[in-house]
């Protein structure tokens, strides 16, 4: 109760500056199910299709495994999974976008991408406070553009949370 209560007076804080203060920020927009999500697309490293993955034993079910990516042993990491949003399918349009978070490098399963896009501080809203599977913490805030309505996800919390831990803490 104590870690929501400060996490909501963090978000309040932050609150004004999300409106119109935020520089824009270039989003690369991505699907899992019939939802809609954005990252920025700065902690994006390149977009692959999915291939296979070699299995790591006693890792949690939304981690995939790993694959050998030039070198790099990358954590595949199924966000479908991750999110309890039913069970996975992997088709031509699966995509792993690859991250470079703090100088580490981890793969993430999506439905598909969509586009890169650029919203303005106006059109980025604060979260709201509700009891997601995604915890809020891990949002950026709402992202409006026409109908469309995205969810902005603090890519680099999620990923250097406790929870993961494929990331070493990202100094704020």
């Amino acid at each position: 109760m104590a870690q929501t209560a400060s996490a909501t007076a963090i978000r309040q804080a932050q609150a004004p500056q999300l409106q119109g203060a935020v520089a824009p920020l270039e989003v690369v927009t991505f699907k899992l199910g019939d939802e809609e999500y954005g990252i920025d697309i700065q902690k994006v490293q390149e977009l692959r299709g999915y291939d296979a993955v070699t299995r790591i034993t006693n890792a949690p079910e939304y981690i995939k495994g790993v694959v050998n990516l030039r070198g790099i042993i990358v954590p595949i990491i199924d966000m479908r999974i991750k999110f309890k949003l039913g069970e996975p399918t992997y088709d031509q349009f699966t995509v792993v976008i690859v991250l470079n978070i703090g100088g580490r490098v981890v793969g993430m399963v999506v439905d598909s991408v969509s586009d890169v896009i650029t919203l303005t501080g106006e059109q980025i809203k604060p979260a709201p406070e509700m009891g997601s599977v995604l915890d809020a913490d891990y949002l950026i805030g709402l992202g409006t553009l026409d109908e469309r309505m995205l969810i902005l996800v603090d890519i680099d919390r999620l990923m250097s949370s406790q929870e993961m831990g494929l990331v070493e803490k990202i100094a704020a």
